[in-house]
């Protein structure tokens, strides 16, 4: 396989252990240091350091019934970014974003992970 290949499986293991709610399928993939930095500031910004605050963060963004739509996996020589659309609805509250979730990589794992968003403040309103 690849590097290439090799980065697109594991973005796309990624996508589906985030869509399944696996948690411990988040946590596989993942470097022991892993980070996970998001923009804004409401309940899922700033950075998650280390693999356990990692699949919080997932775990956490996934409790407000996020759906996580991939539309592209991008590969660069060493590392992979997922394409996504999240929506998601409560009563006082819609999300609708386009984001570009990079994830660098480091001995077949996820070392880092770095969140773009279309509407940051789209996103403060919705994670309280």
């Amino acid at each position: 396989m690849s590097i290439n290949e090799a980065a697109v499986a594991l973005g796309r293991s990624f996508h589906q252990a985030l869509v399944a709610r696996d948690w411990d399928g988040i946590r596989a993939l993942l470097q022991d240091d892993a980070t996970w930095t998001l923009p804004g500031d409401n309940t899922i910004s700033g950075t998650a350091d280390g693999a356990d605050a990692v699949v919080e963060r997932a775990r956490r963004i996934a409790s407000y019934g996020v759906d996580f739509k991939l539309l592209h996996l991008l590969v660069s020589r060493e590392n992979v970014a997922l394409s996504l659309h999240n929506t998601a609805r409560r009563e006082d509250a819609v999300l609708d974003e386009h984001l570009a979730t990079v994830c660098r990589l480091r001995d077949g794992k996820i070392a880092s992970i770095e969140t773009y968003l279309s509407d940051v403040p789209g996103m403060n309103a919705f994670f309280v």
